[in-house]
């Protein structure tokens, strides 16, 4: 028999607000996105969680470029529903020591920033889980680039999206997508 999911998973568009957005941090404190003030853009990596190879990898390279995105202008944080224990316990195994690190974050958050929400298929996984996202979020609060991914794999290389950035900024290049 088929399910059908009732709760409402919202489609960010680009050029507009972006949802408010409170996480607690590793350090214990609350990290809110109206606080933020970069210089160009607020870039938000919102993973799978501390089980996720994929996810470890992937937040290497972050942590690996993590000076040359701040060089942009461009302040980051990696986001997932991980309890404050698992996300520790990853951070210190994947070797994570620069990157804001939001842990804790619920099901209908991630539904609120339209992410793919998937259940727990394999023993390490959790009942349910957010699918990966990436955005790049304007200093106005709001979104300049989204990308929302249905499945671990697929997501936008880290050093392909430091070269874009790198790329739009000097050219004052528009928003896209918002037709």
């Amino acid at each position: 028999m088929m399910t059908t999911n009732t709760t409402k998973t919202t489609k960010l568009l680009t050029g507009t607000q972006v949802p408010e957005l409170a996480v607690k941090t590793l350090d214990g404190k609350v990290w809110k996105l109206s606080e933020q003030k970069p210089q160009n853009f607020t870039l938000i990596i919102f993973y799978r969680g501390w089980f996720c190879p994929i996810c470890h990898n992937y937040l290497a390279e972050l942590e690996r470029l993590l000076d040359d995105f701040t060089k942009l202008g461009v302040e980051a944080i990696a986001i997932s529903g991980d309890s404050q224990a698992d996300a520790q316990k990853s951070i210190t195994e994947w070797g994570i020591k620069n990157l804001t690190v939001g842990c804790e974050a619920s099901i209908d958050l991630f539904r609120s920033w339209g992410l793919y929400i998937s259940k727990g298929a394999f023993e390490k996984e959790p009942p349910l889980f957010c699918e990966p996202g990436f955005f790049l979020i304007k200093p106005d609060g709001t979104l300049f680039y989204a990308a929302v991914n249905s499945a671990p794999f697929g997501r936008p290389p880290i050093s392909d999206m430091l070269s874009a950035i790198d790329f739009v900024l000097p050219r004052n290049y528009p928003v896209r997508g918002t037709d």
